[in-house]
């Protein structure tokens, strides 16, 4: 087994682990942590795979910018922090013989996966190679995706105004 493989592995549990915390956490706050613990695990594999600038993109755009919104979007909001009660025992471990047995699948899948022969220059210039793959190859769907986020950026503020009428007609 070599050190690469065993960073694989670790980086896999923390993300895992971190996936799982998220949805089994009660506070808000503490699933937004596990979710930046997953997003970091995942930079980490990036980088394992020479994909530096998906990293460094991992990094700063979901562990950080992503992060830092839905934290605004929580603080701005108005909810209810009811503690729900906590959940049965049974299915606790439905969920980790469940995560168990998809890391035994996910092991043996990727263990026993040949890919045939590498690219060795594969992490030479991938910034560049990734430019140029998107404003040529790529250059629609890379503009309908900045469309599309557009669009959901307008509905969440159109979403976000009509709920600021309905309470200034309900204060009146």
């Amino acid at each position: 087994m070599s050190g690469e493989l065993i960073a694989f592995f670790i980086l896999g549990l923390i993300a895992i682990g971190g996936a799982v915390l998220m949805l089994n956490l009660s506070k808000v706050m503490h699933m937004v942590l596990a979710l930046v613990f997953s997003f970091l695990s995942i930079a980490g594999i990036y980088v394992l795979l020479s994909a530096e600038f998906i990293a460094v993109v991992q990094v700063l755009i979901y562990s950080g910018a992503i992060t830092i919104i839905m934290l605004f979007g929580i603080m701005l909001t108005r909810h209810n922090d009811t503690s729900e009660p906590q959940k049965a025992p049974l299915k606790n471990l439905l969920v980790l013989l469940g995560v168990v047995g998809f890391f035994l699948v996910m092991y043996f899948a990727v263990n026993n996966l040949t890919f045939g022969e590498q690219a060795t220059d594969l992490h030479v210039d991938n910034t560049a190679n990734i430019g140029i793959a998107l404003f040529t190859e790529y250059v629609i769907p890379f503009e309908l995706t900045s469309v599309l986020l557009l669009v959901a950026l307008v509905g969440a503020i159109v979403l976000a105004k009509r709920d600021d009428e309905k309470e200034a007609e309900g204060d009146e």
